[in-house]
């Protein structure tokens, strides 16, 4: 009767963990795949994982965040999936995005144009730049969690993301300057 119990509270604390992390783990592979159906298997594959190693994780995470160790865990499953595949993402990164207010067409080829010249940046730096930039400003991760995520100490992940930024900005200004 006890143990059932356990397993229950573990269960819906799961339930909590999935309902508030399942958007972030989901972006994170669709960043990293390029496609919605691969990111949802992804997503799926993380929080199988996620739910097989929980009450260890849960224990070990001494009250900490779990987010870097799902990241974690989809970081590990993208990479495999690329080396299982051996191959690029489908569709373009470009096409997913939207534009929520309207805007004059000149504005929308100047947006798109600069959106696609930055996502070709980003596609073009060293996998653990480009990760570092997706967990910052696509999932809002701080230092702390991106470090957790990709097991590096917190100032190796600052440095990381700045050299980060700052080659993604060369190689825009490049671009730039050869057009």
């Amino acid at each position: 009767m006890i143990e059932l119990t356990k397993k229950a509270k573990l269960d819906a604390d799961f339930e909590r963990l999935y309902k508030a992390h399942a958007r972030d783990v989901y972006s994170y592979a669709y960043y990293r795949v390029g496609n919605h159906h691969d990111a949802e298997d992804l997503t799926e594959q993380t929080f199988l994982q996620a739910y097989r190693h929980f009450a260890r994780a849960q224990r070990e995470a001494a009250g900490r965040p779990l987010r870097p160790w799902l990241i974690r865990i989809a970081h590990n499953l993208a990479a495999n999936h690329y080396r299982s595949r051996a191959r690029r993402p489908q569709s373009p990164l470009e096409d997913s995005e939207t534009l929520p207010a309207r805007h004059s067409t000149e504005d929308l080829v100047t947006s798109r144009d600069e959106l696609a010249r930055v996502l070709e940046g980003v596609r073009r730096l060293p996998d653990d730049r480009r990760e570092a930039l997706i967990m910052r400003f696509s999932l809002g991760m701080d230092n702390r969690e991106i470090a957790r995520a990709l097991g590096r100490t917190d100032g190796a992940t600052k440095v990381l993301i700045h050299r980060a930024i700052k080659q993604l900005e060369e190689a825009l200004a490049l671009a730039e300057g050869t057009r």
